[in-house]
């Protein structure tokens, strides 16, 4: 059996040194690095765009996990990968029509992601499912870091394990993330968990409290799945 995988988001990560930061959780033994992408027009909220990405792609050796919460969405795919995203998730809101906007991440040599708000049902994805490699459940509303896991949600999850069947689409979860909820989502069907706070803490630290947090959730994630 595949362990849980384990994405940290740098949205919870120190901005001043966010080179430094993604080397210390890759040192630590996270599997991606997921980027929070947000516009202060889809959510309310505004991170960072690519040009922060192509700085920090050097610095990552493991996969740059992109999340999109921007509207439109379209127009910046091209310069997301050309700025080094291996995946790349939008938001089946952000465009007139997903199934095209997953072929041109495709066709930019990116894996194609679909990223569902709780509100989202999963019956979205039923005719682009051949389009997809991986889907994102968000466990919180998007556009802060920190917010309460929303037990909704593991339904949708095993929906959307049974929607995939045999195919090799990757189940992510996203928001609420810790060592007390990775187990109920992979029990359900998730395969790649995505962690903020729950890694990071109050503040940047160093190599061996990310290595420590990720441990735990790795566990608790491996533990629902067994």
């Amino acid at each position: 059996m595949v362990g849980t995988k384990i994405s940290p988001s740098i949205l919870s990560a120190d901005f001043a040194q966010l080179g430094r930061e993604v080397e210390a959780i890759e040192t630590a033994g996270c599997d991606w690095v997921h980027v929070d992408v947000m516009d202060g027009h889809y959510v309310p909220n505004i991170t960072i765009g690519p040009d922060v990405c192509a700085a920090i792609r050097p610095h990552i050796k493991t996969v740059m996990d992109v999340h999109l919460m921007i509207e439109p969405v379209d127009l910046y795919l091209e310069a997301f990968a050309k700025a080094g995203a291996d995946n790349i998730s939008v938001h089946p809101e952000a465009g007139p029509h997903l199934d095209r906007t997953l072929q041109v991440i495709r066709d930019l040599d990116c894996k194609a992601g679909v990223a569902l708000n709780p509100s989202t049902p999963a019956s979205v994805l039923e005719h682009v499912m051949d389009r997809l490699d991986l889907v994102i459940v968000m466990s919180v509303n998007p556009g802060f870091g920190g917010q309460s896991f929303l037990p909704s949600q593991i339904e949708k999850i095993r929906q959307l394990k049974a929607m995939i069947g045999d195919r090799d689409i990757l189940i992510e979860v996203d928001g609420g993330i810790n060592p007390d909820t990775a187990g109920l989502v992979t029990a359900a069907g998730a395969d790649v968990l995505v962690a903020g706070s729950a890694v990071y803490g109050p503040g940047a630290q160093d190599v061996s409290f990310y290595e420590k947090n990720i441990r735990a959730i790795r566990q608790a994630g491996d533990a629902g799945r067994s």
